[in-house]
């Protein structure tokens, strides 16, 4: 395709940083560079701590280790999100409950989750889709009434915050990506986010393999040893030094991404005014950070021919989840509750259009003027 869905986000400095991790011979994790990230997101959040992890999907493993989910446990979360998300809790033996979602923002609806919590409820996995926080502070009061953990999936919501909070940084534990299609990429990443110091130490032993090898090199005990289940979740600091090139960059990439999503808006407004589709909602308490720009057609036939006018023209749009209960896994693992009225129908008409960092206004103005003409708007 003439006009790709995402290029991952280069700088041109992450060469000069991998090169030199190469020459200082400390390539596997935990090096200067892993370093430079965890303080990066810390300043930026104001967590207790950020460990950056192999991925996204194995951060938020590490917090169902942390809020020590078990078998027969449950989990609420929306069905309308990637499967790492329910995945981590199924390995540990937990029964995944989805409720519905709002259909402005595609989060979690926070008013159907009291209702799905029974005295096997251990936490609530808000997602913030498309980096547009879900409304927290209703969550947040469920959480506490009821005991239960919050685990923020912030994939989505690096740089973007709800009330002034980093998302990722209100629950109590959130996890970030930092994979390709991600604002801000290492490859294949993610960062496990602590707000309370209380989980610092086990977190870092669960990272490293079940051992206190890291709390021995900071000097926090004499000798290191196996102490709880882990695994290998750091990830090589040649990664985390691609990464580190686009995080002293982050402003720049986020305001770039910020015009164009604001580019696409104004043009494709007229096309809202007519009713001919939806765009996306922001609540005012929100800041985004652009991670991606959607329109929502009027049924899923019509997002089909969308795409394949779309494709036709050397554009490679996208949807997006299929909602996860209605997968094979989601029947074994996992139970909907309430009623799935927006869930499905909603994700059947959402269409992804093109965005990355230092996409083009040529480029970006002919999707608008392919998407215009598949709609007959003059």
């Amino acid at each position: 395709m003439r006009i790709n869905f995402n290029v991952p986000p280069y700088t041109g400095k992450e060469f000069d940083y991998i090169k030199e991790c190469v020459e200082n011979q400390k390539i596997c994790g935990d090096g200067p560079y892993t370093a430079k990230d965890n303080e990066w997101i810390e300043k930026k959040t104001g967590v207790a701590k950020a460990l950056l992890t192999t991925s996204c999907t194995h951060a938020t493993e590490m917090a169902a280790i942390l809020a020590e989910i078990k078998e027969g446990d449950e989990v609420i979360m929306p069905s309308y999100t990637f499967v790492s998300t329910a995945n981590a809790f199924v390995l540990r033996g937990a029964k995944v409950i989805f409720v519905d979602i709002r259909p402005d923002t595609m989060n979690i609806d926070e008013n159907m989750i009291e209702q799905a919590i029974t005295s096997k409820t251990r936490a609530i996995v808000p997602v913030h889709y498309a980096g547009v926080g879900c409304e927290m502070d209703t969550i947040m009061d469920i959480a506490k009434r009821h005991n239960l953990f919050v685990i923020e999936d912030a994939a989505q919501g690096v740089m973007a915050t709800y009330k002034g909070k980093a998302l990722g940084a209100i629950g109590d534990f959130g996890n970030y990506s930092f994979h390709e299609t991600k604002n801000y990429s290492m490859g294949e990443g993610g960062a496990l986010l602590l707000r309370d110091e209380t989980y610092v130490d086990n977190a870092i032993i669960i990272r490293e393999k079940g051992t206190n090898r890291t709390l021995y090199k900071l000097g926090k005990v004499d000798k290191y040893s196996w102490i709880m289940p882990g695994s290998s979740y750091l990830p090589s600091d040649m990664n985390a030094a691609y990464l580190y090139a686009q995080l002293q960059l982050a402003d720049e990439i986020n305001n770039d991404r910020l015009n164009h999503y604001n580019r696409y808006y104004e043009a494709l407004k007229p096309l809202e005014e007519k009713g001919l589709i939806e765009l996306p909602y922001v609540p005012k308490e929100c800041v985004h950070n652009a991670h991606m720009f959607y329109i929502k057609c009027k049924d899923f036939e019509e997002r089909k021919g969308l795409i394949q006018y779309l494709m036709s023209n050397d554009i490679l749009p996208a949807s997006h989840y299929v909602p996860l209960h209605s997968a094979k896994a989601g029947l074994l693992y996992s139970e909907f509750r309430g009623e799935d009225k927006y869930t499905t129908k909603e994700s059947e008409r959402l269409l992804r259009l093109p965005m990355y960092y230092k996409l083009t206004d040529e480029d970006l103005d002919e999707v608008v003027m392919r998407v215009k003409e598949y709609y007959k708007f003059t």
